[in-house]
């Protein structure tokens, strides 16, 4: 039975993950997930009781993902503004991937406050990976420009929204080189 349960779960988070990607917010409800897994639309409310508990499960299971993601992106760098513009670039290209939906539609999505506080929590997380590089190019209060950092991440996220894909280049390409220079320096690259 617990097993079932869990199977069910899995099934109508795959759901979800597909309306989100192929019509976002919008997409996501309960009669098309109920149409997607073939369970009865009253047994959906079993497992979920709002649109904003499926995305809040999802960004549970997929959040940790991501930031894996980024992490082994910065890895895989050398220096520590690489690692910094691993980490911009990771995320900007997670976020334009149709199956990372569920994260960026958080912003659209009526959470309670203990929903808030796990997402904070994950968020802190994420932040938290480009401390060091930040403390390694010398920056006086690194904790405090990452997470300015991960708000330039988010406006580029925000700016990149219904835009086309050559669009999303050059956000990348100035949300880099904002990280990288400042904004002074934010035409070169």
């Amino acid at each position: 039975m617990v097993e079932h349960r869990q199977l069910q779960r899995a099934a109508l988070l795959d759901a979800a993950r597909a309306l989100l990607a192929e019509g976002g917010m919008e997409a996501l409800t309960f009669p098309a997930l109920a149409g997607r897994t073939g369970l009865a639309r009253s047994s959906v409310y079993e497992y979920f009781k709002s649109r904003g508990a499926v995305v809040e499960q999802l960004c549970e299971v997929d959040f940790p993902l991501w930031a894996a993601e980024i992490e082994a992106g910065m890895g895989a760098c050398a220096s520590a503004l690489g690692r910094l513009e691993a980490y911009v670039r990771g995320q900007l290209a997670l976020a334009g991937d149709p199956r990372h939906r569920a994260i960026v539609a958080l912003s659209a999505v009526e959470l309670d406050e203990a929903a808030r506080r796990r997402i904070r929590a994950a968020h802190a997380d994420l932040v938290a990976l480009v401390v060091d590089a930040l403390g390694e190019l010398g920056h006086p209060e690194p904790r405090l420009a990452a997470s300015l950092l991960q708000g330039v991440v988010e406006a580029a996220v925000r700016c990149s929204v219904d835009r086309p894909a050559a669009e999303h280049a050059a956000i990348a390409e100035t949300a880099v080189a904002l990280a990288l220079h400042g904004l002074a320096d934010s035409t070169r690259s």
